[in-house]
């Protein structure tokens, strides 16, 4: 029987963060993203959420490396705990290396950790595998896609992606790229489905600034920014509108100075001179003449922000008449902890204006008509929808079964369940954990549990599709599906 290509999530499916896919092809496996999640309400005392990578550490002579797309925290946040007991190389575009560096020298680890800088276009060579960095637009400088080849085929993994025709730097997602290895073929789609719900095209990131340009223009009080912390391109225009109106920047919060740090050093920020200055200084200073760029858009309990609101930051204390912006949409799950943090500014007489108000953010992840175009381009024989929860994987389904995609195949997975490719006409998924499978076809969603076997005679279009539940973990390997044929359509 040939050789299979397996797809495992081990993190990124049914919920938002800790991104981690593995992509393993005879004794190879190459790792994409490496990231944390927050806990939930219920996990108390639990600061950080990993994926389980047992599958990994008991595999760790085939890995061959851990492929970064970008260097947001759901996507190389575990990588300090990871790397503990998975020694593997890791290749990624010099913004997200300059992040992992801080991170792995505050753990230790740096020392002890191979880290290759990579830019778009480059082809690494990873056993039988070959992965292309391609350049997309995020919400974070030099974010990639990725093509990762293997004898059975190509699979384009996005990452976090949108298509961004203004962006403040980098310039615009490869779609000639992405257009040219479709014409190539390609097996399998992996598609970033956070904003799927969402219609038309997501805005571009030089967009908020005139939203800022109307907030400091004629404002008489202090301001103080709130957004991610890795958003170069709005700290950016933060910064350039302060400077405009004549205010000076201060930085609070470790996250915002180690990614200003990073940005500074590698030329993604370019800061006017005088404009900068330390927080300590800033009550020497009249108040519209100060603005304070601080982490907390996310309600964290022992952000910078959240300190200001409770009154525990040692630095900065909220004033009545403060204008306070809040640059950032609520990640799932934490609009309870924004919440308490934005009444309890309100309580202080400060004013906050976040996007309800006013055009304040964008988003860094795809809408419906962009992924139409990505679908189109990159025309895959098979489709699975990533780096969302349910319902939004379903919707990203049904997109792949419109019209504008109505060739491609769609599969559906929960944690750890395996896509088995074997050539361009078969593909099998079992699950490696208990749990159940859904595969979505032209008009039907069918659920498999796992020891259950099957056959389908449906199919989407010219796709042939099986669909199989086979044999419990054994010591740690993956049985793999015997006597696989396509199914007649």
């Amino acid at each position: 029987m040939a050789e299979k290509l397996k797809i495992i999530s081990l993190g990124g499916l049914n919920e938002i963060g800790k991104n981690l896919t593995v992509y393993e092809y005879g004794g190879d496996i190459v790792v994409v993203d490496c990231g944390m999640g927050f806990p939930d309400d219920d996990m108390y005392g639990i600061d950080v959420v990993i994926p389980d990578v047992s599958y990994l550490i008991k595999n760790q002579n085939k890995v061959r490396g851990i492929f970064i797309t970008h260097g947001h925290e759901d996507h190389i946040g575990a990588l300090p705990y990871v790397l503990r007991s998975l020694n593997a190389p890791i290749y990624a575009t010099r913004m997200s290396a300059g992040l992992i560096r801080l991170k792995l020298e505050e753990h230790r680890l740096l020392d002890k950790t191979k880290i290759i800088t990579c830019e778009a276009g480059d082809v690494i060579k990873a056993g039988k595998f070959t992965v292309e960095f391609i350049h997309v637009n995020h919400s974070i400088a030099d974010a990639v896609a990725f093509a990762i080849k293997c004898p059975v085929g190509t699979c384009v993994h996005t990452g976090d992606f949108k298509i961004d025709a203004t962006p403040i730097q980098g310039g615009m997602i490869d779609l000639a790229r992405l257009g040219q290895l479709g014409n190539e073929g390609v097996l399998a789609l992996l598609a970033d489905s956070t904003n799927v719900e969402r219609p038309g095209y997501t805005r571009s990131e030089r967009s908020v600034g005139n939203s800022f340009d109307a907030l400091f223009k004629g404002c008489e009080e202090r301001i103080i920014v709130t957004t991610f912390a890795s958003n170069v391109d709005r700290l950016q225009q933060i910064i350039d509108v302060a400077a405009r109106y004549g205010r000076r920047v201060a930085v609070t919060g470790r996250s915002m100075e180690n990614a200003m740090k990073v940005s500074t050093e590698l030329g993604y920020m370019n800061i006017p001179d005088g404009v900068l200055m330390d927080l300590n200084q800033i009550k020497s200073l009249p108040k519209n003449r100060v603005c304070i760029i601080t982490t907390g858009s996310q309600g964290e309990t022992m952000s910078a922000l959240s300190r200001m609101a409770f009154s525990t930051h040692r630095q900065v204390d909220i004033l009545p008449g403060d204008r306070i912006i809040i640059s950032a949409s609520a990640i799932p799950g934490n609009e309870h902890s924004i919440g308490n943090v934005i009444n309890e500014l309100y309580r202080k007489g400060a004013e906050v204006l976040n996007e309800r108000e006013l055009a304040l953010h964008v988003s860094g992840h795809a809408c419906q008509e962009e992924l139409k175009i990505i679908h189109a381009l990159v025309k895959p024989k098979f489709f699975i929808p990533v780096h969302g929860e349910q319902r939004m994987l379903q919707t990203h389904a049904k997109l792949a079964r419109s019209d504008s995609a109505r060739q491609t195949g769609a599969v559906l997975g929960q944690f750890h369940d395996p896509a088995d490719v074997a050539d361009e006409d078969m593909i099998g998924v079992h699950p490696h954990l208990p749990g159940q499978l859904c595969v979505g076809l032209e008009h039907a969603l069918l659920s498999v549990d796992r020891d259950e076997e099957l056959g389908l005679d449906q199919g989407v279009d010219d796709l042939q599709l099986l669909l199989a539940g086979v044999a419990r973990h054994v010591e740690g390997q993956l049985p793999l599906v015997e006597n696989l044929r396509p199914l007649a359509v």
